[in-house]
Parts: structure tokens; sequence; C-alpha cells
């Protein structure tokens, strides 16, 4: 079982920074990658970026330049700056991991619960 704790996320104003963390806990797993979703109210849930296990990332047409994701460990990142309003939504953590069974390692993706980020004056 991998667990992940979510941290950051609030209140702040058009142009302003926040910084979120999601740490992945459990007994037995290997991270193949993690990041970082978001869902605004009547919107699907999107992918903001996303980091590899060696290192490699992905942005958001829309994030590119203004967000950065970064991981040490089991441990993963998302400097959010110069936020703009339409960057309010709920933030997921996700990591896509390899889970031990016996002798055997299956792949699962695991998600926190989410943290509400608002960008408002």
């Amino acid at each position: 079982q991998v667990q992940l704790v979510e941290s950051g996320g609030g209140l702040v104003q058009p142009g302003g920074s926040l910084r979120l963390s999601c740490a992945a806990s459990g007994s037995s797993f290997s991270i193949i990658s993690m990041g970082w979703y978001r869902q605004a109210p009547g919107k699907q849930r999107e992918l903001v970026a996303e980091i590899t296990s060696g290192g490699n990332t992905n942005y958001a047409a829309s994030v590119k330049g203004r967000f950065t994701i970064s991981r040490d460990q089991n441990t993963v990142d998302l400097q959010m700056n110069t936020l703009k309003p339409e960057d309010t939504a709920v933030y997921y953590c996700n990591a896509a991991v390899w889970e031990k069974r016996g002798i055997s390692w299956t792949r699962a993706d695991q998600w926190g619960q989410g943290t509400q980020v608002t960008v408002s004056s």
C-alpha cells in the first residue's frame, strides 16, 4: 500500500506563489512517476505537471514557465509562481508506482485527497 500525504495550498493573490508538496510512503513500492493534477468546477481533471523517476518532466501548456515540479526521493513538490485566477482548482497529487505483492510487482496509480488552491484578489 502507498499513502500520499499532501501539504500546501491555500489562498493567494494573482501574481503570487505557492508551493505544494506530496510525500509517498509505504512498506514496499517503487516510484515510476509522480505528478500533480487539478480539477476546476465544471471541468475535467487535467495534468498539471509530472516527473519521472529519471527526472524527465512534462507540463501543461498553461503552466509551462510558471510552475516547476521537482522530486526528492519519494516527495514531489510543485512550485507555482505568477499564479493566475485560472489556476484556481483542487490540486491532486498522483504517483504511478510498482507495488510488491508476494514476489510479484503490480503497477498502480495512487492519489492524494486533494488540496484547494484559490487565486483571487
